[in-house]
């Protein structure tokens, strides 16, 4: 661990040399560049640091210790030991949840998929009962929420809905939502009582930036429709719907939320360019995971991740074990015990891989 951090401390130092050299100052990508790549490692560099101003005043207590015959300065390096030492474990600690590799995307907006799957009019009800969770998640992070596409269903609910959450750090709280989720309820409809069982999928994508991904307007095929309501019926007679097709990839978007076609094209490409990013993070991924698999999935949005049983007031999130009797709370947007124990676990995870 010790000579990352050493090697840490040295890039940061060279990163401080390159900011000053005049032929860095004049190009401004490299500027950019290096200012971000430094600014990620301060925290890290600083608490190095001080763990190292503390083992040396440590030493040097220890050297007054074995060879200072003044009884004043003996006793000032016993309590100086006394404060410093306990300092040092909860320092490695943090220094070690510091050298966890930061998830590039943490930082990002979030753009979230919600459908109904298995189930029929229970499946889409489950989906709205979702999406009003993650709206009311939002609202408590101070987050805004912004409807990109959606299709409502005939009974409530959505067959499909599609947002975006703006946010600073909307992504690292969210990502883990990515699965097939399933519900466990006696439906309205139900009148023997029996309890259903119908899932919904949500898909939890970064939003990506023009500079992170080439998209070459060329490949992208534009066709406009008309807007429709529940059920198909027209609801707009202009044409101002907007489809995507990205001819290279074959990722189809849409988007009617809007009467303006500018803005619908407008929120359609940030789908387009967050479906394409995550593509193609997923190949670089699944290359690197040959050989390891995390402790909390969050790649798979057809792996089953958290079961919502409403007669036992229960949340069950299996990639963890974790189960709550909180479901009252939890589907009015208070998941946040889920949220930090999933981030818990996969801080864990990736320490062990440090260590090996």
């Amino acid at each position: 661990m010790f000579d990352k951090l050493q090697n840490l401390e040295d890039r940061y130092n060279q990163l401080t040399d390159l900011l000053m050299d005049p032929e860095v100052i004049n190009d401004s990508n490299k500027l950019r560049e290096y200012s971000k790549e430094q600014s990620e490692l301060q925290e890290i560099v600083e608490k190095y640091r001080h763990y190292k101003e503390i083992t040396q005043q440590i030493e040097d207590a220890k050297v007054i210790l074995s060879d200072e015959s003044d009884e004043d300065m003996v006793e000032m390096a016993k309590e100086e030991l006394e404060e410093l030492q306990p300092q040092i474990e909860p320092l490695e600690q943090e220094m070690k949840l510091l050298l966890v590799p930061k998830d590039p995307n943490d930082d990002k907006n979030v753009i979230m998929e919600v459908r109904g799957a298995a189930g029929g009019d229970e499946a889409a009800l489950f989906a709205g009962d979702l999406y009003r969770m993650y709206s009311r998640y939002a609202e408590t992070q101070g987050w805004r929420i912004e409807v990109i596409e959606s299709h409502e269903a005939d009974v409530g609910g959505y067959k499909e809905i599609i947002f975006m959450i703006n946010g600073k750090g909307a992504f690292s709280r969210l990502k883990y939502e990515n699965g097939a989720h399933r519900v466990q309820r006696v439906p309205d409809t139900e009148s023997g009582g029996r309890i259903h069982t119908s899932t919904a999928t949500v898909a939890v994508l970064p939003e990506a930036e023009e500079v992170e991904i080439d998209i070459n307007e060329k490949d992208i095929r534009v066709d406009t429709f008309a807007s429709s309501g529940p059920g198909g019926q027209s609801v707009n007679t202009t044409m101002s719907a907007v489809r995507l097709t990205h001819d290279p990839t074959g990722v189809v978007v849409s988007c009617q939320d809007e009467k303006s076609q500018i803005k619908n094209k407008e929120k359609a490409m940030k789908v387009l360019r967050a479906r394409i990013y995550e593509m193609y993070q997923k190949e670089q991924q699944d290359e690197l995971d040959e050989n390891r698999k995390s402790a909390v999935g969050t790649g798979d949005r057809s792996e089953r991740i958290r079961t919502y049983n409403y007669p036992q007031n229960r949340v069950t999130d299996h990639r963890i074990g974790l189960t709550i009797n909180k479901l009252d709370q939890i589907v009015e947007g208070k998941i946040d015990e889920i949220v930090e124990r999933l981030t818990i676990e996969e801080q864990t995870s990736k320490l062990e891989e440090i260590g090996e």
